[in-house]
């Protein structure tokens, strides 16, 4: 069945469905099966530690599919310079460049004059317009469900998708609290024109970086099982729910600054939990969405699944004809 939009268009993709950055997951494996089955893969470019790496990565994703995919600039790093880092991204012809957190208009100025297409992820309708006016190709919008870092405004995805699409001409994609064919749907109904899943495709087989406690750990819980971390400092992100978190959420209570949470914030502490499943030691970051996974399957898996239930869903609302 067909789903062609501005997004699959824009980006020459058979589904409007992103995977997102996603901070030391989102690698070639990943990025090459959800380009596969017929998706934008992504690659983490910030989470590796260099140049080198970046063009590495990007090279064996080629050796993976020869369909579209991006790099994912999380560019709110504490000030860490990712200019060189996009120059390899712009050298090895990458179609798509996507940034999260952080002033986008360096990334912009580096990318003008080259056929790179152009995401940028929101939390806020004035955010939108911006990325909008800055030249923006698409809107990545992240609802108050989401994982990792959200907005300060804490608006649902289902009020903030539609005043984003009423505010900007470009194609908009939903994002926070999507993770099957409902979501998806739902998503359109709302005026986005694709759909962006994180947390959802952690939990899936080539998600080869994420430790099965990680992933067991999304299937147990609930969407009461995260909590909001670093609102204290300016910067919301949610999480899995456990001791660690426990620990950073008194410390924002008794001294909220980046100076006393950075240890409890840190990558370090991040990768122990997803990499090696210390959930005493660290953190993962999750949606609310974790309450709708169940299992973890190949990507393809979960495509096939989605898709199944979004042809149901338009069967319901007679948009194709019954069989």
């Amino acid at each position: 069945m067909a789903f062609k939009t501005r997004i699959t268009e824009l980006l020459g993709i058979d589904y409007p469905i992103i995977q997102g950055g996603l901070a030391y997951l989102a690698y070639a494996d990943l990025a090459a099966a959800v380009s596969n089955a017929g998706g934008l893969g992504q690659i983490t470019a910030m989470s590796l530690p260099g140049a080198d790496e970046l063009r590495e990565e990007i090279r064996k994703v080629r050796e993976l599919t020869d369909k579209p995919f991006g790099v994912n600039f999380a560019i709110g790093e504490h000030g860490r310079a990712f200019s060189h880092m996009l120059d390899v991204a712009i050298e090895e012809g990458v179609p798509v460049v996507s940034m999260t957190g952080g002033n986008p208009t360096p990334i912009f100025e580096q990318l003008e004059g080259t056929d790179i297409k152009k995401l940028v992820l929101v939390a806020a309708r004035r955010q939108a317009e911006k990325a909008e006016m800055l030249g923006a190709d698409a809107v990545m919008v992240v609802g108050h469900e989401g994982g990792g870092h959200l907005g300060r405004d804490d608006i649902g995805t289902m009020v903030l998708i539609p005043q984003v699409v009423d505010a900007v001409s470009i194609p908009v994609i939903a994002s926070g609290g999507i993770g099957d064919g409902r979501g998806w749907m739902a998503a359109h109904a709302l005026g986005a024109e694709g759909i962006e899943m994180g947390t959802r495709f952690i939990a899936t087989k080539e998600c080869i970086h994420a430790s099965q406690l990680y992933k067991q750990q999304l299937i147990d819980s609930t969407e009461n099982d995260t909590v909001i971390i670093k609102r204290s400092i300016g910067a919301p992100a949610r999480t899995l729910s456990n001791a660690w978190t426990d620990r950073i959420l008194e410390i924002e209570k008794e001294s909220p600054s980046y100076e006393a949470l950075k240890d409890y914030i840190s990558g370090t502490a991040n990768k122990r939990y997803i990499y090696d499943g210390e959930q005493e030691k660290g953190f993962g970051w999750a949606g609310q969405v974790t309450g709708l996974i169940r299992d973890v399957p190949t990507v393809q898996e979960l495509f096939d699944r989605m898709i199944q239930q979004t042809e149901e869903i338009r069967k319901r609302w007679g948009i194709i004809e019954r069989e």
